[in-house]
């Protein structure tokens, strides 16, 4: 009996190794009409890299998409506030542009 129980205690499947966030998985496989779940993704993200703006530039986009433009411009600021603390050229210009245009589109408002 007892080698019954080893072999199928042998046999349990173990889960699937996670796959490992990136800075780059805020914006992997957005769907509209689940727009929530893109943002708990980037949330974790955010947690994650805690002193990369990215993930910050790319929910602040998420919160615009969802309706929240008061989330969406505190992101921005933390954004901005980081890539102010990084190394001067340490910020990828694409990146330094979308936070210069967002920042300015949250003080209009």
């Amino acid at each position: 009996m007892s080698l019954a129980l080893l072999l199928l205690a042998g046999c349990a499947e173990e889960p699937l190794p996670q796959r490992r966030l990136t800075v780059d998985d805020c914006l992997r496989d957005v769907r509209m009409d689940d727009i929530d779940d893109a943002k708990r993704r980037c949330d974790r993200v955010v947690a994650a890299f805690p002193r990369d703006p990215q993930p910050l530039n790319e929910r602040f986009l998420l919160h615009t998409l969802d309706g929240d433009d008061e989330a969406a411009c505190r992101d921005i600021a933390a954004a901005v506030k980081l890539a102010r603390a990084l190394p001067a050229g340490r910020v990828d210009p694409m990146l330094a542009q979308e936070l210069k245009m967002r920042q300015a589109a949250c003080s209009s408002n």
